[in-house]
């Protein structure tokens, strides 16, 4: 294992523990050279199927893009590193358990939005708003609808005037 301070090649292993959910291992290393230590992850390399991109073109899956774009849905929301890959860690799971060599991404957005929906409802509009791609505000609107009706006040007296609320705040945006 290289070093990440000096780039030295050779290094010890001080200390090594599973993880609390035993999927890897985690190494107190420390290197031969400069002394410092470091950790290192192990895990085990699943399978993954390739993704199939909406433009049909195929890539391998990568846990970094998924991770990244799960951050930014929930950037300044109390959200920890450890839900986030909880919530990749289930879409993985569900992933490898499917029957074929090949998934869409469009697969990988629903169930990112299903695992996200319980876990922080900012959070799911926000990532479905980039995976969903709605056309216009309308079908934004919908969507914060159907999340509303679980709410106290959802299917009750006052569902109209939401509805000319939605449609009075678009009335002065396009004016």
């Amino acid at each position: 294992m290289r070093c990440p301070f000096c780039a030295h090649q050779e290094d010890r292993v001080v200390d090594s523990r599973a993880s609390r959910e035993a999927d890897s291992i985690r190494r107190r290393r420390e290197c031969l050279n400069c002394e410092r230590r470091f950790t290192t992850y192990e895990r085990v390399e699943e399978a993954f199927p390739q993704i199939i991109k909406s433009d049909k073109s195929r890539e391998d899956y990568d846990r970094a893009k998924l991770r990244r774009g799960l951050r930014i849905a929930c950037i300044k929301r109390p959200i920890s590193i450890e839900q986030i890959d909880a919530v990749v860690d289930a879409v993985e799971c569900q992933m490898v358990a499917l029957p074929g060599r090949e998934v869409s991404s469009d697969w990988i957005g629903s169930a990112v939005t299903s695992e996200l929906r319980d876990l922080d409802p900012v959070a799911y509009i926000r990532f479905a708003s980039v995976y969903r791609a709605f056309s216009d505000i309308h079908a934004f609107l919908e969507e914060l609808r159907g999340m509303d009706v679980g709410s106290s006040h959802a299917g009750g007296a006052g569902d109209e005037d939401e509805g000319a609320a939605d449609d009075h705040i678009l009335d002065n945006k396009s004016s």
